[in-house]
């Protein structure tokens, strides 16, 4: 009995010290994306995204023999920037975006109430505060040599209430390639694009969290779901 105690406390220990670790600095002047006259919108109404109106929540699910003793997180964004363009041919229609990683939420109250009964509210302010240094440094994020992820539009084929998207998103300077399915709503000046997706971490050159020999982990697998609001911009 003793012997287990020991062990759970030097788990503790680890634990305590990764949730330690120092923040990094963001970069002063985080790259966005491409200027408009980069991309030909001739013929496309134009929908500049209302931040304020949009979310994107990563949910990252904790993993190992021990995953009992850690935490599922919400991870959110309400900073994203970017722009929609539709055009009546819908293959010539797409969409840029850009999330600055420092503006990332972890494990608000009311995000985690609305992702379901596996993410419980209440973390401790000492836990959130330990995953997001951990999620912003040189192993996952690496926020202060890559302050911006970015997802821009490659191919659009389907409906345009419910269109199918091949997109290249960006993180931590490697691109890949997603299909994701999504709906669009356009009711006068406004859009709205919900959808969901999977990424794995390590695709991206990201190093799940793990201690303990990986007793302890966060998992590969992230789930992504969005819902944008955009505004059309004034011809």
């Amino acid at each position: 009995m003793i012997a287990i105690r020991r062990i759970c406390f030097v788990l503790a220990l680890s634990v305590l010290a990764a949730s330690c670790a120092r923040p990094t600095r963001p970069e002063t002047t985080p790259p966005g994306i491409p200027a408009p006259e980069a991309i030909d919108t001739r013929g496309a109404t134009v929908y500049r995204i209302d931040a304020a109106d949009s979310t994107v929540h990563i949910l990252v699910y904790r993993g190992g023999t021990l995953a009992r003793l850690g935490h599922n997180h919400v991870v959110t964004s309400r900073s994203l920037a970017g722009r929609v363009w539709v055009h009546p041919e819908l293959s010539r229609s797409g969409f840029e975006l850009s999330l600055p990683v420092q503006s990332l939420i972890v494990d608000d109250d009311g995000a985690r109430q609305a992702a379901g009964d596996d993410f419980p509210p209440g973390v401790p302010r000492k836990d959130i505060e330990g995953t997001r240094n951990n999620m912003l440094g040189e192993q996952v994020l690496d926020a202060e040599h890559h302050p911006t992820i970015t997802v821009r539009s490659k191919q659009i084929e389907g409906s345009r209430s419910a269109p199918l998207v091949t997109a290249s998103i960006t993180i931590k300077g490697i691109a890949r390639d997603v299909h994701l399915p999504a709906t669009l709503v356009i009711d006068g000046a406004r859009l709205r694009a919900q959808g969901e997706l999977e990424i794995l971490q390590s695709d991206f050159g990201m190093k799940p969290f793990s201690v303990a020999l990986g007793m302890l982990a966060v998992q590969d697998r992230l789930r992504i779901k969005f819902d944008l609001v955009a505004e059309r911009v004034a011809s």
